[in-house]
């Protein structure tokens, strides 16, 4: 199973010295890629459920988060082997030709490391400032993938969908990679089916082991149906909970704890399928105790 690691691009930690740091030294540990995220607003409104089911604003680390690609750019110049991936960019907020060049151009830029991973995006905020409307969920993903997909094809490159349009045109750069991998952000079973059909691979987030193994029954599942190699996509679980230096016990959340504790939920996804877990969970004590748990965490993996 391969392990990935967010870089710290939103919350207190977030700043262009760390996210260097960070970086090289998930290389240097053997990790297999590095993650960002998109955020394009935290609104004034409160609009999540707290504890007591009131409303609240969404956390405050989103109050300043980097802008994924521009981040990986800067650090495919400061790496050489690590895959450098996106967890996800609510895709509908861009056009599929821009979106499409600068993944290639990314491509381009790290010899051939993407991992293209997208999203519908959620927020109504987010989607009145895109001037999106929320109903093309769906069948706007759809687009989506199929009008990036043709982009990175063989010019001259021609779209005609319901949503989307590219009259016969050049488009490049064309990424590095002969088929660029494409996830798509799936937590529920329509979406994991919608992945199964369109995507080279889902990434859930991963709330506990039983959950995490339906996910991947449910995406290999449909893949077959469609008649594709269920075999050869791949499932990236999504970690957001915390990595801590002592043990939590019974009462820890799934991947969370102590690096020893979090080893042995690997060892289970692995044996139901997963194929890569990315750690989102960066250490709010200083990036010096991250990395050493992190380094922990990597050498209990094995």
């Amino acid at each position: 199973m391969e392990l990935g690691m967010a870089l710290p691009t939103s919350g207190t930690l977030a700043s262009v010295p760390n996210i260097v740091r960070v970086a090289q030294e998930a290389e240097r540990l053997g990790y297999a890629a590095l993650w960002t995220y998109e955020r394009l607003l935290r609104p004034m409104a409160a609009i999540m459920p707290g504890p007591g089911g009131e409303l609240q604003r969404i956390p405050a680390e989103y109050r300043e988060t980097y802008e994924p690609l521009e981040t990986l750019s800067y650090v495919a110049a400061l790496t050489e082997r690590i895959k450098l991936g996106t967890s996800i960019i609510d895709a509908l907020f861009h056009a599929p030709v821009v979106l499409a060049r600068r993944f290639a151009t990314l491509d381009r830029l790290s010899g051939g490391r993407v991992v293209a991973g997208i999203g519908q995006g959620w927020m109504p905020q987010e989607f009145a400032t895109a001037n999106v409307p929320l109903k093309r969920r769906g069948a706007g993903l759809d687009e989506m993938v199929a009008a990036m997909r043709a982009c990175w094809g063989a010019d001259p490159v021609q779209y005609e969908g319901r949503f989307y349009t590219i009259e016969a045109s050049e488009v490049n750069p064309k990424p590095v990679q002969p088929h660029l991998p494409i996830l798509v952000g799936a937590n529920t079973e329509a979406g994991q089916i919608r992945a199964a059909r369109i995507a080279d691979g889902i990434n859930p987030n991963a709330f506990s082991y039983e959950q995490m193994a339906e996910s991947v029954r449910t995406f290999r599942t449909a893949a077959a149906g469609n008649g594709r190699d269920a075999a050869a996509l791949t499932v990236t679980a999504r970690a957001n909970v915390p990595i801590t230096a002592e043990p939590l016990g019974d009462e820890r959340p799934f991947l969370g704890g102590s690096p020893a504790e979090i080893a042995g939920d690997l060892k289970r996804l692995e044996e139901a399928g997963v194929d890569h877990v990315l750690f989102y969970n960066i250490a709010p004590d200083g990036i010096d105790n991250h990395l050493r748990l992190m380094a922990d965490l990597r050498n209990r993996a094995g």
